[in-house]
């Protein structure tokens, strides 16, 4: 087991470069399967959830070739349409992909329940419809294996309308429409930029999407996909985490590699705050001087302010002056994080899914735990501002999808450290 030890304290000052975005990276990386060709994919971030997505690739047939640091080469040629071994699937949420994937390619699919990060019970309700409307019965009432075939052989375009706006949801749907026969047109589909990302990688591999990144998606399908090399966009996760830390040490980080658009609600609750924030082409320049200013957030689809920024924003709302409140509009389990934090001094009280936070806090060394991914950053900011040494346990969470983070961070002034225990 290892634990992450930071000695806090110390102003985050430099340059520090965001790498390929995890949500496009595992969506682009199953889609590969629809590809009966070689695709080269580049900007891949080096976590654990891309690790597992390639195993699983290299499972059920794939040849899967790392051509650098990054770059990765994947032929889906001979891929065999059995399921890939339960426990890779059971280590990743994106793993339901597949089933999208297998449809798209095979007309059947069978995985188990997907894993990640223990949010508890996340519904694929709307997977399902999606499913159904392109022509597949979906079996959801084993325990352990959801099961989906398309009643004539290969699923067929339809009309498609979500009851609420899911990630997931929508990046299912266009992966199992774009071979189906005819069209397909998602409503009340999600903006994310990692579904941008995906239907710009698909239709390089001729593919027809229109509408990424509106909530009206038309997917016309083709009976083939040939291969390309594309690059992944920058992970606006990661960038907002290091533009919260640079405020959280009264810092100034260069970050470099985003896409500032992508910013725009994490950087407009920044300045609110008082935190000064500078956009170039591709990066941004963060920094502080002055005390914090408390501030409301709701969290809600793209572009509205993200919940995987949820628990880092939450650090900042503890450090500045007055009372906040934050409210989750997305995952209501976002806050379990919230006892962790009050081992450090926070003081927050949660009913349902909001939060109230009473400012003014200096972070105090604890020995704390990562529960979640982005939880786990959340540790990582507020022991950097805290005086004295913390310990974060389960830093593995953390590593599913932050790029190096601990050598990024040390390069920037961070004194942090993985140890073995």
């Amino acid at each position: 087991m290892e634990k992450v030890m930071i000695d806090g304290g110390s102003a985050l000052e430099g340059k520090i470069t965001v790498s390929g975005m995890k949500n496009a990276a595992v969506a682009v990386l199953f889609a590969t399967l629809l590809v009966e060709d070689v695709c080269i994919i580049e900007n891949l971030p080096n976590i654990s959830d891309v690790k597992i997505s390639l195993e699983i690739l290299k499972s059920v047939g794939a040849q899967v070739e790392q051509l650098d640091s990054g770059r990765v080469s994947i032929d889906c040629r001979y891929v065999c349409d059995y399921a890939p071994p339960e426990e890779l699937e059971k280590k990743m949420r994106a793993s339901y992909y597949l089933l999208g994937a297998y449809l798209g390619r095979f007309g059947h699919a069978a995985i188990a329940y997907p894993g990640g990060c223990d949010f508890g019970v996340r519904p694929i309700d709307q997977h399902v419809k999606a499913f159904g409307a392109l022509g597949a019965a979906v079996d959801t009432s084993r325990k352990d294996r959801i099961e989906a075939i398309a009643r004539e052989g290969k699923l067929r375009g339809n009309a498609i309308f979500f009851d609420c706006i899911t990630v997931g949801g929508t990046i299912n749907a266009i992966i199992a429409a774009v071979l189906a026969n005819g069209t397909t047109e998602i409503e009340n589909a999600a903006r994310e930029p990692h579904i941008v990302d995906l239907a710009n990688f698909l239709n390089l591999c001729g593919a027809s999407i229109s509408g990424a990144g509106t909530d009206s998606i038309k997917i016309k399908g083709v009976e083939k996909l040939h291969g390309c090399t594309y690059s992944l966009v920058p992970d606006m996760i990661e960038a907002g985490t290091f533009m919260i830390a640079a405020a959280a040490t009264k810092g100034r980080l260069y970050i470099d590699n985003v896409i500032p658009e992508h910013l725009e609600a994490i950087t407009a609750k920044l300045t609110e705050m008082g935190v000064e924030v500078e956009e170039f082409d591709d990066a941004v320049l963060v920094s502080r001087k002055g005390e914090l200013k408390c501030v409301n957030i709701r969290t809600k689809p793209y572009p509205g302010f993200p919940t995987d920024m949820n628990p880092q924003i939450a650090v900042l709302m503890c450090m500045a002056d007055g009372e906040s409140e934050l409210v989750d509009n997305i995952w209501g389990n976002r806050f379990r994080y919230v006892e962790e934090l009050k081992r450090m001094g926070a003081q927050i009280t949660v009913s349902g899914n909001k939060a109230n936070i009473s400012g003014g806090t200096s972070f105090c060394a604890a020995r704390v735990r990562a529960v979640d991914l982005r939880a786990g950053a959340a540790m990582i900011i507020a022991g950097l501002a805290a005086q004295g040494r913390t310990e974060i346990d389960d830093f593995f969470y953390v590593e599913r999808g932050y790029d190096n983070i601990i050598e990024k961070l040390r390069a920037v002034g961070a004194n942090i450290s993985k140890v073995c225990r």
